[in-house]
């Protein structure tokens, strides 16, 4: 099944998938860093891999001005189809982060739910770095969360099932990893079915291929690429250290 398909799939149903995400509480994170570390109150907000726009939907009812971007055409149209309903001030765009060009300047950017993972390239993640910092107002906050490699070595991720029923589907997603640890890599075999009035309606499978990461190779991206990292935390927990439990970290950097 070509990758469209699957996206076109998992777009449908990610929402469903993902009900139990506290959207809310990471959104606390997110204005609880802007009031400790930026310089300013940003009011104009830049979401890198806005997905079907969970993170920009929240934002944009507390009274930012969000701009989303996501490689996916069919997850944009569902953030598009949330802005029209809650008629927020927001846009969303189809690009990529390594080469869009949006001609303005944002105070700060977010790239959450582990988008950065999904870049798996040394070059690839310092140009996409370097490019969120072209698009920042010097002092503008890049707010990131990950994989935290220390944690996933620590731990090894394990083959995982989830079941969700909700307006009469069900959902059954299974993903099955292989990790590389050589290049810090963990390809994960996709296997989503929904089901309903007993019969599957949709099935779909792909790999995702991520990279989980390192604090002192972050430190170099970021500094290489014209940031200055203000903190390493177990996310969403902004005073709260990572360490080999903590599989998901964020980390906050100001453009220089």
């Amino acid at each position: 099944m070509c990758e469209k398909s699957f996206l076109d799939i998992y777009s449908k149903y990610y929402d469903i998938l993902y009900a139990d995400k506290n959207y809310e509480r990471e959104c606390d994170f997110i204005e609880n860093s802007f009031k400790r570390y930026s310089p300013f109150r940003p009011t104009k907000i830049l979401d890198v891999g806005c997905g079907t726009g969970g993170h920009l939907v929240h934002l944009a009812r507390r009274g930012y001005e969000v701009v989303g971007i996501d490689k996916s055409e069919s997850m944009v149209r569902i953030a598009e189809g949330k802005i029209r309903k809650h008629e927020l001030h927001a846009k969303v765009m189809v690009a990529d982060a390594l080469n869009f060009n949006l001609n303005e300047k944002f105070d700060a950017c977010i790239s959450m739910f582990a988008v950065i993972n999904y870049i798996t390239k040394t070059d690839d993640i310092i140009k996409a770095f370097k490019n969120i910092k072209r698009h920042l107002k010097q002092g503008g906050l890049f707010i990131f969360d990950y994989w935290y490699g220390p944690a996933v070595l620590t731990i090894r991720p394990s083959s995982r099932v989830k079941v969700v029923e909700k307006d009469g589907i069900k959902l059954i997603r299974t993903v099955v990893p292989e990790l590389d640890t050589f290049n810090h890599i963990q390809r994960s075999n996709y296997y989503l079915i929904a089901i309903k009035d007993g019969m599957v309606v949709d099935e779909a499978r792909e790999i995702h291929v991520l990279r989980y990461l390192f604090p002192q190779e972050l430190i170099h991206y970021l500094n290489e690429a014209g940031f200055e990292v203000l903190k390493f935390c177990e996310f969403p927990y902004l005073d709260k250290p990572p360490s080999e439990s903590t599989w998901n970290v964020a980390t906050i950097a100001m453009a220089q």
